[in-house]
């Protein structure tokens, strides 16, 4: 015979638990006032406009359908368009953009400075261009130079002074060489589609197939993604030991 069910049940004490926090609806701009730049704005405007003028005289001045095929045009058309909405969005207050498309582009114009200034532009390397090229003069020179040497620095700076740090990480690296290895297989894809004998079929000496085939070309070409590799890993390090200038914040570190 069962015993019956007592009518009063005795309340039973809490079970201890840790108190979880609940996601806040509250958006950080109701926290942490928004501020505008106006300084960092015009800076930007200021390298856009540089980046799109140089641009623009290489087109009108060459063949667009061989100029818009340099890497350096690329990355510095690029440029333009992430600065002229990085300064609009330093003017009105807004959230900077990724991280990572600013890591990117920062990259990309870096690569192609280098690239001029160390391999094509330099007497004492195998790919120099400048026993065999006309040096550029007047309006060319001068966008031959913003492009190489202005926009590549005024984005280093921009980069140092103007952001905050710690915005980049580790998981970037890989992504941002996707670009590049897009661009590998277009030139070589349009050297194969143009007829051999063809004024600059290949862009850039160290892509030549038809000069040094594909063997050493893409043995070049995987040197140089090494090499663009180590230079975000550098560019990931920086950004994390680099003092913040615009604002004081604790230090994060890396982040996979």
């Amino acid at each position: 015979m069962t015993a019956p069910i007592p009518r009063d049940i005795p309340d039973l004490p809490a079970i201890p638990r840790k108190p979880v926090l609940l996601p806040s609806p509250v958006p950080a701009t109701a926290v942490v006032t928004p501020v505008r730049r106006p300084a960092a704005a015009a800076y930007r405007l200021l390298i856009a406009l540089a980046a799109a003028a140089g641009v623009t005289l290489e087109l009108l001045l060459g063949d667009p359908s061989r100029v818009a095929g340099y890497f350096a045009i690329q990355a510095n058309a690029l440029l333009a368009v992430v600065m002229l909405f990085s300064a609009r969005r330093a003017w009105t207050a807004a959230r900077p953009l990724p991280g990572s498309l600013l890591g990117a582009t920062l990259l990309y114009v870096v690569v192609a400075a280098l690239v001029h200034h160390l391999l094509l532009a330099n007497e004492a390397s195998p790919f120099s261009l400048t026993g065999e090229a006309v040096v550029p003069a007047g309006w060319q020179a001068l966008a031959h130079h913003a492009l190489h040497t202005v926009t590549p620095i005024a984005a280093v700076l921009d980069w140092l002074l103007l952001t905050s740090p710690g915005r980049l990480r580790l998981r970037h690296a890989p992504a941002w060489l996707l670009y590049p290895l897009a661009y590998l297989a277009f030139s070589l894809t349009r050297g194969e589609l143009l007829l051999p004998g063809t004024t600059d079929r290949y862009l850039y000496p160290f892509l030549d197939v038809g000069q040094d085939g594909y063997k050493h070309v893409l043995g070049n070409a995987l040197l140089l993604g090494l090499a663009m590799y180590a230079l975000a890993l550098l560019l990931v390090g920086l950004d994390h030991a680099r003092p913040a200038l615009m604002r004081h914040r604790g230090k994060t570190g890396f982040r996979l």
